[in-house]
């Protein structure tokens, strides 16, 4: 299963009364990096969280190409790669278990594990059990396993937690590659320097709904 964009359609979330996403429309296309930004509060976690199949919309719905979200399967959650604020990592086990075992779900070789091992820097601690780790080394652990199976769509919410200025530079350089080899990139985050640096399509929500789309062609001519 291939798709070359993903398109929302009219979301609506409700949480009880409160109204997460007002009917929001966008669409996303392989190798581009589009930014999510807004306010706390704005429906930007909920909207990576429909994207990525973890939350269901009370209304409206998310295509991936020409494949509906409401007929997910397992091909089509193979394709999507997720950083979310919880790191899905087990921490028992050691940051290369974890990537071994992640690995043998998405059937990936113990070579791509050691090739990210190698490209975020883990090696250092990768053996160590995964709950001695800092916030940052786990956000590296965490990259590398959204990434290990390589996702055609690769959502990332505030990937930039809990890294020094190295590891933010990994980050960009990660996203790009991502980019470069075809991926629809997704990534919310406050931080606006990284939002400049990452972003073709600059999305910003306000109260559930999409407040303005700009690009980069469009803030160059501005």
């Amino acid at each position: 299963m291939d798709f070359e964009h993903v398109e929302a359609r009219g979301l609506v979330k409700l949480y009880g009364a409160t109204r997460a996403l007002a009917g929001v429309d966008l669409r996303f296309e392989a190798g581009a990096i589009s930014v999510v930004l807004g306010s706390n509060g704005s429906g930007k976690s909920t909207l990576l969280s429909i994207l990525a199949g973890l939350a269901l919309p009370t209304d409206g719905e998310v295509r991936y190409g020409s494949h509906g979200s409401r007929r997910r399967g397992e091909a089509l959650r193979a394709k999507i790669g997720v950083l979310a604020h919880a790191p899905m990592i087990y921490p028992d086990l050691s940051g290369r278990e974890n990537l071994l075992f992640f690995a043998g779900l998405y059937g990936a070789s113990r070579e791509r594990v050691a090739s990210l091992c190698e490209r975020f820097e883990i090696g250092r601690f990768a053996d160590r059990p995964v709950r001695t780790y800092s916030r940052g080394q786990l956000q590296r652990i965490a990259l590398a396993r959204a990434v290990l199976h390589t996702p055609r769509l690769l959502l990332l919410d505030e990937p930039s937690t809990g890294l020094d200025t190295r590891g933010v530079d990994r980050l960009v350089q990660a996203v790009h590659e991502e980019r470069e080899r075809g991926a629809i990139l997704v990534l919310v985050t406050h931080d606006q320097d990284l939002a400049k640096s990452l972003a073709d399509v600059r999305i910003t929500l306000d109260r559930g709904r999409v407040a303005s789309i700009e690009t980069r062609a469009t803030e160059a001519t501005s």
